[in-house]
């Protein structure tokens, strides 16, 4: 099973070239950064990773990440570089299928597409996003940019977004185009995944709900004709615990990721070396 890890690139952070860089040296085979564009002032909307549902002042603090990680590829050479997540609703298609072509062309085609429609109603919809049926427009913008990412001249015509024939390059290295890795525990998820998607990202979930999702996505694979081997599935923010991560291995996971403590600053190096002695 492959351990990744994934940082903030923030206000105080290390340089996420360096920090990728060490992560690689590490041993780490990914390194992940989040996304959140803005964060509103004022919010109703509750926050799953806290008890109370309030929202982490940390998170108005995050960098783009496929900038950051842009950065990253420039100053790695095997390290897998991911998404988690990318807030796909809050984009336009055709700029972000451009950018994250270029991005896997130039690292040589180590990008993941770790993705999620949002949980924060007044961040989705200051972004012009459409907080309501916020997984109906992923899904339209993820089938709109594999149209771009596999022909050399795609046209795409949905409910949320409609273009004409265009032409889009580069294209990525991976054929047919990177991995779309969906996030969250929402009740289609799995449905999701097997029709659109190659993979599911959850986090704070237990053994047993890991188990129970291979399971479900690999019987709904199987029904859909399609080899539930090329699912991945992957537990983001573990525990940084051996036993943890190997229960999770045991349970289905391909892939986990611990967390880089938010408020790295200078210290960021020294605690990624911890935390790799922790896992690795």
């Amino acid at each position: 099973m492959d351990i990744g890890v994934s940082a903030r690139a923030s206000s105080d952070s290390v340089d996420p070239a360096e920090l990728a860089k060490r992560a690689e040296e590490l041993g780490f085979e990914s390194f992940w950064l989040p996304e959140h564009p803005i964060l509103p002032v004022h919010t109703t909307s509750r926050y799953g990773g806290t008890p109370d549902g309030s929202i982490p002042a940390s998170m108005a603090d995050i960098g783009d990440p496929l900038i950051a990680l842009a950065m990253a590829a420039a100053a790695t050479s095997s390290i897998k570089l991911g998404t988690s997540i990318s807030l796909v609703p809050e984009h336009n298609p055709l700029m972000q299928a451009k950018q994250i072509a270029t991005l896997d062309k130039f690292s040589g085609g180590r990008f993941l597409f770790g993705i999620g429609a949002g949980w924060l109603r007044e961040e989705t919809e200051i972004m012009g996003g459409d907080f309501e049926h916020r997984w109906g427009q992923t899904r339209e913008a993820i089938l709109a940019m594999k149209e771009l990412w596999t022909k050399e001249e795609a046209e795409f015509h949905g409910r949320f977004f409609d273009f004409p024939l265009v032409k889009c390059s580069p294209k990525p290295v991976q054929t047919p185009h990177p991995p779309v890795l969906l996030g969250g525990y929402a009740a289609n998820v799995f449905k999701r995944v097997v029709a659109w998607g190659d993979g599911w990202m959850p986090v704070r979930v237990t053994e047993e709900q890991v188990r129970a999702g291979r399971a479900a996505m690999d019987e709904l694979a199987e029904a859909a004709g399609r080899d539930p081997s090329t699912i991945q599935l992957i537990v983001s923010n573990v525990q940084p615990d051996r036993d943890v991560i190997a229960g999770y291995g045991e349970a289905g996971a391909n892939r986990v990721t611990v967390a880089l403590p938010p408020d790295t600053g200078a210290e960021g190096l020294n605690k990624l070396e911890r935390l790799a002695e922790q896992v690795l």
